[in-house]
């Protein structure tokens, strides 16, 4: 479902079955993308529990040039 949606396209997220519901786990590209994931299994499966452990990844370049011993 959310690999084949146009507006989400995200194949990075796996969704595993428990007892008391589902669980998301991967990461995306900002919070509003994963809240827009939640909202849309939310919907999709309105009588199950859904837990998230979506992280979200720095996309932009660093400020800070790394520096090693």
């Amino acid at each position: 479902m959310l690999a084949e949606d146009p507006d989400v396209a995200e194949q990075g997220i796996t969704v595993v079955r428990r007892e008391r519901g589902l669980v998301l786990y991967g990461e995306v590209e900002s919070p509003h993308r994963r809240e827009e994931i939640l909202r849309r299994v939310t919907e999709r499966f309105p009588d199950v529990p859904v837990t998230s452990d979506i992280g979200v990844i720095r996309t932009q370049a660093p400020t800070q040039v790394e520096e090693l011993p």
